[in-house]
């Protein structure tokens, strides 16, 4: 996938921004407020990514967070990025889940992001 078919590279409109990055809400969201943090520059996944693009992405992860506990109130986070087909990636412009959780919202929530390998989540 290259800049001209990236569905991220078209995107004008921000819920967050700085000079290196922008925010969005996730199209297809995992709970109510999902979003997506994503560098300006078209890079693969995240460690394609500069330090000062980290960083910004960073910053607006933390924006994210403060958006969503003032919009939605949530209970806790989960905050996650997919790298490569094995990681699940499906849009291969580098792009950070914040995702707001809320209690009851699963009925084992122990594990958090270890659900991704189910036999791995309960420990």
């Amino acid at each position: 996938m290259n800049s001209n078919t990236c569905p991220f590279c078209s995107i004008t409109t921000y819920i967050l921004e700085n000079d290196l990055a922008y925010a969005i809400y996730d199209q297809y969201p995992v709970t109510e407020g999902h979003i997506l943090v994503i560098p300006k520059r078209h890079v693969a996944d995240y460690f394609e990514a500069t330090s000062e693009e980290q960083v910004a992405v960073q910053s607006l992860v933390k924006g994210a967070r403060s958006l969503l506990l003032d919009t939605y109130s949530p209970d806790g986070f989960n905050v996650g990025v997919n790298c490569g087909d094995a990681a699940g990636q499906t849009i291969f412009h580098a792009h950070v889940h914040v995702i707001p959780r809320y209690n009851g919202d699963v009925e084992e929530p122990r594990g958090g992001v270890r659900g991704v390998i189910p036999a791995k989540q309960s420990y």
